[in-house]
């Protein structure tokens, strides 16, 4: 053990190096301004995407006035396409409709969504989204990470999304929480289109003014000029077919307190410790699971048919259902470790299920998902 934590401490010092950097953040740029100017090469990937290599040094997180003196810290459908070179990073091409927009999710406010019926009441934490997430607290968290499954759910309509991913939050009260994600997402009113692509996300006020998807605002520095923000992701798991997984792992530079991003065995970049306050120290909560963002929550009927996970609920027996396995977290003790102290939690259990796998398995695991709108979830 003691020669384990020697090895991931010298791992996180040869990862990283200093940044100083202390201002406010402001925000309000036009993103179709924020890299076309500086693309080295451009790759026409064989989904339909544009990536740009664009020099590293002149991607949009250097557009935030906090970062202006900052110095960086030295599988996806497109590669099979081209390469960024070395010294460049990959950055999708945004999609006509949201140029010059920070996309953002909604601002998050929280209430207690209750129905007329007392045996069906329901309570949404967020207003128009909907969770199934296991959730874990009571210590400084200096990383997370998780295997999921990944798949490519039905979404209703344009301005509805499905994810699944690794969230680690900060404090402030419950409509100005700090929160940093990665995982997988189906979002057409950021992408595009619904094909299922890998996702970064970030706020230091529950998205009412700050906060974005992968680069679409100036804030995540990327440094991995292999991964692409907001790319496809390749193969999907079928429900029946060969399961297919992406490893996610978020943790903190000790020295710097930047908050890195790792996907699979690639570092693809980090937040800056400038932009928070309270992850600026250490994330007070870890949640590992999905989320459905839809108007036709809670009590609006007829509920949206947009799925989480799979489509399917929970299923342990052949492991169907979207799931997160090899849950570890990251403390002061630099060890990885399951967490001690879990609870899983969905908003809606007729649309949306959870089932927490501790007690006959070696390694605690978490399966989540359901198909939305159905003969218990009208």
């Amino acid at each position: 053990m003691i020669v384990f934590k020697i090895v991931v401490f010298l791992l996180l010092i040869t990862t990283f190096c200093n940044g100083n950097v202390k201002n406010k953040p402001i925000f309000g740029h036009n993103i179709s301004n924020l890299h076309t100017n500086h693309s080295v090469t451009t790759i026409q990937s064989e989904d339909g995407d544009i990536i740009e290599c664009i020099n590293i040094y002149k991607q949009p997180a250097f557009k935030h006035p906090a970062l202006r003196n900052h110095k960086i810290q030295v599988t996806q459908t497109w590669q099979r396409s081209g390469r960024c070179p070395r010294g460049t990073v990959p950055i999708r091409g945004v999609r006509n409709q949201n140029k010059g927009v920070e996309i953002r999710k909604k601002p998050s406010i929280f209430l207690r969504d209750k129905g007329s019926d007392g045996d069906r009441k329901l309570y949404l934490l967020h207003q128009n989204r909907s969770l199934a997430i296991l959730h874990t607290e009571g210590f400084s968290y200096l990383g997370a990470k998780g295997d999921i499954r990944v798949h490519n759910p039905h979404v209703q309509s344009d301005d509805e999304y499905s994810t699944s991913q690794v969230t680690l939050s900060g404090g402030g009260p419950y409509n100005a929480y700090e929160e940093i994600q990665s995982g997988w997402a189906v979002n057409p009113s950021v992408y595009g289109d619904r094909q299922t692509r890998y996702f970064t996300y970030w706020t230091v006020d529950g998205s009412n003014h700050t906060g974005c998807f992968d680069l679409t605002c100036p804030g995540f520095v990327q440094t991995s000029h292999e991964i692409a923000l907001g790319a496809a992701i390749h193969p999907i798991s079928s429900p029946d077919g060969l399961p297919h997984e992406i490893s996610i792992y978020i943790h903190q530079d000790p020295f710097t307190s930047n908050w890195w991003v790792q996907y699979g065995e690639t570092i693809i970049g980090y937040w800056p410790s400038e932009l928070f306050k309270d992850l600026k120290y250490r994330a007070k909560t870890v949640q590992w699971g999905g989320e459905v963002y839809s108007s036709y929550l809670g009590n609006r009927q007829p509920h949206t048919t947009t799925a989480m996970g799979s489509g399917r609920f929970p299923d342990i027996i052949y492991g169907t259902s979207g799931y997160v396995k090899r849950m570890r977290i990251l403390g002061n003790s630099m060890e990885f470790v399951p967490p001690s102290w879990v609870y899983p939690y969905t908003d809606e259990y007729r649309c949306y299920g959870i089932f927490y796998l501790n007690d006959y398995s070696d390694d605690p695991e978490f399966y989540f998902g359901g198909p939305g709108r159905n003969k218990l979830c009208p």
